[in-house]
C-alpha cells in the first residue's frame, strides 16, 4: 500500500479499488451538477480531457460517521460518471492533521495529537476501502502544506491584503514566535460571499461555532478569517519564515493545497454542507487574492447533512452512527453504500434501522440476480439497463434513480429473463458496489 510523509509522520493512502471497464461503444456523461455558488445546474467542463476535483478530508479526532461516509460516496460517484464518460481524473484531498478540535480532544483524552491524528487517519483509510471509495491522487496533510502556506501568507502581505494582529498579553507565545498573528482583509476582496450568497447577519449567526473567531479584539473585521497564529506555548509550532514560528490557519491550507496540485479554475470543490461557510467562502476568497483574481473552482458542490435521531450527525453531538462500528457488528458495506447512494447527494435525511435493512434485502436481489447472469446471454436487457443508469447519474448524480434501474433489471432476471454480466458490471463500474 502506498505511503506518504504528512510532516511529523508516515501515514498510509488508501488501496486503489478495481473498476471493471465496461464496453466502450456508449459512454455516460456529460455530468451536470447544482453549484452552490450561483445556484444553478452546470456543466463540467474538463475541457483538457482531465476533471480536477478537491474534496476537505477530515480532521482526523473521531472515527468515520455517516455524514463523512455520505459526502466520499458522492465525490465518488462524481468520480466514477467522469471516468465513464471518457475523463481522466485528477483527485486531491486534504487532512487537517493539525487544528483545534484535534488538540482539545487529545488533551481531553490525555494522548499525543499526533498519536490520535494517526490512529484515525488509519481507521478512515480502513472504511474507505471497505466502501469501495476511489483513493485520491494526492493526499495532503495541514502539516505538509506548511511552507506553501508561509508564502502565501507572506505574499498576502506584501500584497497589502493581510495585516497583524497583536498576541493577546496574557498568552505567552515560544522562542521565535514573535508577538503577531496575521489575518486576512475581507473589505479588499469584493469575491467575499460569492461561494455561499449569505448575508452577513447569516455568517455571523455560525462564524464563532464553525472556527471562527469574532471577538477577537485588533481585527479589521469579526470575520476576517486567521491566516498565521503565533505558536503560543503548548501548542505545536513550525517554522514560519519571516512570519515567526507558529501554524496556519483552518482555511489557508485548502487554498494552498488546491492551488499547488490543481491550479487554478479546477473543475469541483466538494465537501459537506456544514463547509459552504466559512470555510470553502474563505479557502476560495484566499485563493482568489493569491491568484490574482482568477478563480478558485468552476463548481462548488455539497453534500447535504445526515440525520440521526432527530438532530443532524456530528461529533459534538455525540450522535453518531459509525461506519467501522457497522463493520465490526458484521454489516455487509456494500449495504451501508447502498443506504448512501439512495439518498440524493443534495437532500438532508436521517439515518435509520429500517434503511439498512432495506438496504440489505436490495442487496441479497441484486446479488441472487448477478449468480444467474452469464456472459452467455445477449446484452440487450443489460444495455438498455446501463443507458437508463448513465442518463440519471449524468443528471446531477441522481444515484436513486440508478438503483431503480437496477432494482427493475433484477426483478426481470429473477422472473426467468436471461441477462448478461453487463448490469453487475455497471454496478460495480458506476455504483460502486460489487455483487
Amino acid at each position: 500500500m502506498p505511503t506518504r510523509r504528512l510532516g511529523w509522520s508516515v501515514v498510509k493512502t488508501w488501496s486503489p479499488v478495481e473498476i471493471p471497464t465496461l464496453p466502450l461503444e456508449q459512454r455516460g456523461g456529460p455530468l451536470t451538477v447544482h453549484d452552490t455558488a450561483t445556484g444553478a445546474r452546470v456543466r463540467t467542463r474538463a475541457s483538457d480531457g482531465t476533471a480536477r476535483l478537491y474534496v476537505c478530508g477530515i480532521t482526523p479526532y473521531d472515527a468515520t460517521h455517516m455524514g463523512h461516509a455520505a459526502t466520499y460516496v458522492t465525490f465518488d460517484l462524481l468520480q466514477r460518471v467522469w471516468r465513464d464518460s471518457g475523463l481522466r481524473v485528477r483527485y486531491v484531498q486534504n487532512v487537517t492533521d493539525v487544528d483545534e478540535p484535534l488538540l482539545e480532544r487529545a488533551e481531553r483524552d490525555g494522548v499525543d495529537w499526533r498519536e490520535l491524528a494517526t490512529s484515525q487517519i488509519d481507521l478512515f483509510f480502513s472504511d474507505m476501502e471497505a466502501l469501495r471509495v476511489i483513493p485520491p491522487d494526492h493526499y495532503v496533510g495541514a502539516v505538509e502544506g506548511i511552507p506553501d502556506d508561509v508564502a502565501a501568507v507572506e505574499q498576502l502581505l506584501a500584497d497589502g491584503t493581510a495585516y497583524p494582529v497583536p498576541v493577546p498579553e496574557d498568552e505567552e507565545t515560544v522562542e521565535g514566535a514573535g508577538r503577531v498573528d496575521y489575518y486576512l482583509d475581507l473589505s479588499a476582496q469584493p469575491s467575499f460571499g460569492s461561494v455561499s450568497g449569505w448575508s452577513r447577519p447569516q455568517m455571523m449567526e455560525v462564524f464563532a461555532d464553525r472556527g471562527g473567531d469574532p471577538d477577537r479584539s485588533g481585527k479589521r473585521d469579526e470575520l476576517d478569517p486567521l491566516l498565521w497564529r503565533a505558536g503560543r506555548v503548548g501548542e505545536p509550532h513550525w517554522d514560519g519564515g519571516s512570519l515567526g514560528r507558529g501554524r496556519p490557519g483552518w482555511h489557508i491550507e485548502c487554498s494552498t493545497i488546491a492551488q499547488r496540485y490543481l491550479g487554478t479554475g479546477f473543475d469541483v470543490q466538494g465537501g459537506g454542507s456544514d463547509l459552504i461557510f466559512p470555510h470553502h467562502e474563505m479557502s476560495a476568497v484566499q485563493a482568489v487574492a493569491l491568484q490574482g483574481g482568477s478563480p478558485f473552482a468552476q463548481a462548488y458542490v455539497h453534500q447535504a447533512m445526515v440525520a440521526y435521531e432527530g438532530e443532524k450527525m456530528s461529533k459534538s453531538k455525540g450522535n453518531l452512527v459509525l461506519v467501522s462500528t457497522l463493520r465490526a457488528e458484521g454489516v455487509d458495506p456494500m449495504a451501508i453504500r447502498l443506504v448512501l447512494l439512495d439518498q440524493h447527494y443534495r437532500t438532508e435525511w436521517e439515518w435509520t434501522a429500517d434503511l439498512l435493512e432495506r438496504a440489505q434485502e436490495r442487496l441479497r436481489v441484486w446479488r441472487e440476480a448477478a449468480s444467474r447472469a452469464t456472459a452467455a446471454y445477449p446484452a440487450e436487457l443489460g444495455a438498455q439497463t446501463v443507458a437508463r443508469m448513465r442518463a440519471a447519474l449524468a443528471d446531477d448524480l441522481g444515484s436513486p434513480r440508478a438503483l431503480a434501474e437496477v432494482d427493475a433489471w433484477a426483478a426481470a432476471v429473477l422472473e426467468g429473463q436471461q441477462a448478461s454480466t453487463l448490469v453487475p458490471d455497471a454496478v460495480d463500474a458506476l455504483l460502486g458496489v460489487r455483487l
